[in-house]
């Protein structure tokens, strides 16, 4: 007898077909349905008032016997129109990208490229502008080179941290602060220390208008402005290459420590007006930022910071024997020092001292014939104190002599005049014994700025010890005439100190002493 194969019962966990179109010939007509019913109910957007559409709810819920039943439609129409707005902002944003996408023909990744190469400030310009631009904003590749430097106050530190963690990773420069204004530069001749001194429109403003402003603390950067750099992650500051810091309120020596040990390849770092030691950050930058280029410093303390140390200068020059460009405005820097770092640094091609005091010029002896100092191409020797006339006419005799070929850019000018040998009292304007029509002459090459008060000599006002301790300008003001005719009105400043001490008895005693830092704190006004 053949067996009849009987098939199997069916479970109930077999998968059932899902349902479609085609095989529920409902669901067109459901559809149908309920686009009928969405565009009657839409259209009485625009026929009926708001009033009639009220009191038709108002009866509904009248209608129902229960409360429960009242609360329950109530609960209905807010989920209905939740739904109704979502789905109205899911198409307008679908309608948004369609229009940009054809009216922005750049694709996404060239967009990016664009949004890299413009400033911090007109970045968030552009990511206020719509969706699409806000995506290609956020992409940390756009924040490699931060910039929000700003004339008057306006930066805080959240906008800071916010930026660089954006940029994570990405992140090559960082350039925060505040500078004086918008011709300043590093390369220019102005102070870029902003202080309520050197703030022109300061006289404008009121007393209380200062007042106000002052305590607008949300607009001020601190010390902490640099944490993101060194925090956990110790990610942002890792590829950093360029960190530049402009008068930022009550930074410290820790802080900007902390953040230089975060950024092992900083290739350029420029600090102006900051409240910090020269010696502990040349430490800092000599113990972890071995490949660094360019060191711009000015300091804020002009002529009163003289903590630098020889050990400080023999480790910067053999840790960190890639600088080609140095600054060091504004410090008590005595002339071995400088011929240390000067002759130390082989690359060594920008130079310069400006404003900065005990210099008297000897370190430039035998500097051109020898390994160190032989490239200079930029020296910057501008308002040194101490600047002595026969130095600069040795100097300038050597030149002639054939040494430092490579010079293109000399500037000794001074607003006070030379110093004269034995005694710096005693200015000198007598520009005939400094051979400056021969080096013009003999190196046509050369952009040579002497800038002097006219022919002759003067005394400055000797100082009683009183008044070079005291940090209150002193109303000393020499007025003379330069060449052009125009009134040159040149002010001593009170933080130079008459110490002419060659410094070396640093020599004997090799320990590192501590520098005490003020206590005192600038005041920046927004201006």
């Amino acid at each position: 007898m053949d067996t009849v194969h009987h098939p199997p019962p069916p479970s109930s966990m077999a998968k059932r077909p899902c349902p479609s179109s085609s095989q529920n010939p409902r669901f067109p007509s459901f559809f149908s349905q309920m686009d009928h019913l969405l565009d009657s109910f839409l259209f009485l957007a625009d026929s009926s008032p708001p009033i009639s559409l009220d009191l038709s709810f108002d009866r509904l819920l009248d209608s129902c016997p229960y409360d429960t039943d009242r609360s329950l439609l109530i609960d209905r129409a807010h989920k209905l129109g939740s739904l109704l707005i979502s789905a109205a902002n899911r198409s307008a944003g679908k309608r948004a990208s369609l229009h940009n996408s054809i009216a922005w023909a750049l694709p996404p990744d060239l967009t990016i490229k664009v949004f890299s190469m413009l400033d911090s400030q007109s970045l968030c310009y552009a990511a206020a502008t719509c969706s699409m631009f806000n995506k290609c904003a956020m992409e940390p590749f756009c924040y490699a080179n931060i910039d929000l430097t700003t004339i008057v106050p306006k930066v805080n530190n959240a906008v800071v941290s916010t930026m660089i963690r954006r940029a994570g990773k990405s992140l090559q420069s960082l350039k925060l602060g505040i500078v004086p204004g918008p011709t300043a530069s590093s390369g220019s001749r102005q102070p870029l220390v902003y202080t309520v001194r050197n703030s022109a429109d300061v006289s404008s403003i009121s007393w209380n208008d200062k007042k106000t402003r002052q305590g607008k603390e949300s607009s001020i950067l601190t010390r902490s402005c640099l944490y993101p750099l060194s925090g956990k992650s110790g990610a942002a500051g890792t590829l950093l290459r360029r960190l530049h810091l402009y008068n930022i309120e009550r930074m410290d020596n820790a802080s900007l420590c902390a953040a230089l040990s975060a950024c092992p390849y900083l290739l350029d770092l420029e600090i102006v007006g900051l409240h910090v030691e020269l010696r502990q950050t040349l430490m800092s930058v000599s113990s972890n930022c071995h490949l660094i280029e360019r060191l711009f410093f000015e300091s804020s303390k002009t002529g009163r910071d003289d903590s630098l140390k020889v050990p400080t200068c023999v480790d910067l020059v053999n840790n960190c024997p890639n600088i080609f460009s140095l600054a060091m405005r504004g410090f008590k820097l005595h002339d071995y020092k400088v011929h240390l770092l000067v002759k130390g640094f082989l690359k060594l091609k920008y130079a310069d001292f400006s404003t900065s005091y005990s210099i008297t010029g000897t370190f430039l002896r035998n500097l051109g014939s020898c390994i160190g100092g032989n490239l200079l191409e930029v020296l910057i020797l501008r308002d040194c104190m101490h600047l002595k006339e026969v130095e600069v006419a040795l100097f300038l005799t050597s030149v002639l002599a054939g040494d430092f070929k490579f010079l293109r850019h000399l500037d000794i000018s001074n607003r006070e005049g030379l110093a004269s040998e034995g005694d710096w009292y005693h200015r000198s304007y007598n520009s005939s014994i400094i051979p400056l029509k021969q080096v013009l002459k003999v190196r046509p090459n050369i952009c040579l700025l002497a800038e002097f008060p006219s022919e002759g000599c003067f005394d400055i006002d000797r100082m009683t010890d009183s008044d070079i301790n005291s940090e209150v300008s002193l109303p000393l003001q020499l007025s003379s005439h330069t060449s052009d005719g125009s009134l040159l009105m040149s002010l001593s400043e009170s933080s130079y100190n008459s110490d002419q001490g060659s410094g070396k008895e640093e020599y004997q005693d090799s320990g590192l002493i501590i520098y005490e830092e003020s206590s005192d704190e600038v005041d920046f006004l927004v201006v």
